[in-house]
């Protein structure tokens, strides 16, 4: 698989759920639906998040490497730490939903996300 194939397979995925979030804010209705609305609120807006950050990170990459190679093997560095960021944007929100959110909850959350990627990073990918 190539780079520029791999970007337009999380730029097609990322635009698909897009379209599922958009469609879930549009047909769902949160206080009817109960639990399975919020939830497909989530898990929509984590896959948009997701590819969004991966693509950025990605674009990041490109720019600071100079030849194609180095950028493909950062495509893993650059998925994990997008899936990190997006768990806690989703998690920011989820906190917020339950009128949880307080700063130092949102650092524990940051804490948390930060410890998980030193552990990844602390491996060698």
């Amino acid at each position: 698989m190539t780079l520029r194939s791999y970007i337009w397979g999380i730029r097609s995925v990322t635009l698909l759920s897009f379209v599922v979030f958009v469609s879930v804010i549009y047909f769902v209705d949160p206080d009817s639906s109960g639990l399975a609305g919020k939830l497909l609120f989530y898990v929509s807006l984590f896959f948009v998040f997701s590819g969004v950050f991966n693509l950025f990170l990605l674009a990041l990459r490109r720019r600071s490497f100079i030849n194609e190679e180095t950028t493909f093997t950062s495509i893993s560095l650059s998925f994990r730490q997008g899936f990190l960021l997006s768990c806690f944007a989703v998690g920011l929100l989820i906190l917020q939903s339950f009128r949880m959110l307080i700063w130092w909850d949102g650092l524990l959350l940051l804490a948390g996300i930060f410890m998980v990627e030193i552990y990844f990073a602390s491996k060698g990918d």
